[in-house]
C-alpha cells in the first residue's frame, strides 16, 4: 500500500471516528450546569444573568434547534460542531500554507540541494573548495 493511499485512508478512519464520537458520545455529555454558572449559583449571584444573544440560535443549549428527539439534537449538534472545527482549522490551514509560498519561506517539501544552495558569502574556488573556512571547524572564529 502506497504512503498516499496509508495517509488518505488514516485521514477517513480519523474522520469517521470524530463525528461518531461527536454524534453519539455528545448525547452523554453532562447535564449539569458549566463552571460560570456553578460558581454563580453557589456566590448567589446567578439570578443576574441575562440572557445571551445567541439563546435562540441555531445550536443554543448544545442542541439542533427544530429537532425534538434529544438524543438526535444532541448528536447533531455535536456534528455539526465537530465539522464547523474541522472546516476552520482546514482554512487556517490552507491560508497559512499560501501566505508561506507568497512570502518566499520554504514549504513543506523536500530539503534542497546543497549545491543549489548559495554559499552565505564564502569564498569558493571553481571547483567548489572553500579557502579560508576549510581548516577550520564550525565554531572556530565565532564570537
Amino acid at each position: 500500500m502506497s504512503r498516499t493511499v496509508r495517509t488518505r485512508t488514516f485521514l477517513v478512519v480519523g474522520l469517521a471516528v470524530a463525528m461518531l464520537l461527536a454524534g453519539v458520545v455528545s448525547y452523554y455529555a453532562s447535564s449539569h450546569p458549566d463552571g460560570l454558572e456553578h460558581v454563580a449559583e453557589q456566590a448567589g449571584f446567578a439570578d443576574t444573568a441575562e440572557e445571551s444573544a445567541t439563546a435562540d440560535g441555531p445550536l443554543a443549549d448544545y442542541r439542533v434547534k427544530g429537532v425534538e428527539d434529544d438524543r438526535a439534537a444532541g448528536g447533531l449538534a455535536g456534528v455539526v460542531g465537530a465539522a464547523a472545527v474541522l472546516a476552520l482549522s482546514l482554512g487556517l490551514v490552507h491560508l497559512v500554507r499560501r501566505r508561506g509560498s507568497r512570502t518566499g519561506e520554504p514549504s513543506a517539501g523536500p530539503s534542497p540541494d546543497p549545491a543549489t544552495v548559495p554559499d552565505n558569502g564564502r569564498a569558493t574556488d571553481p571547483e567548489g573548495s572553500r579557502h579560508a573556512d576549510a581548516e577550520r571547524g564550525p565554531l572556530d572564529g565565532r564570537r
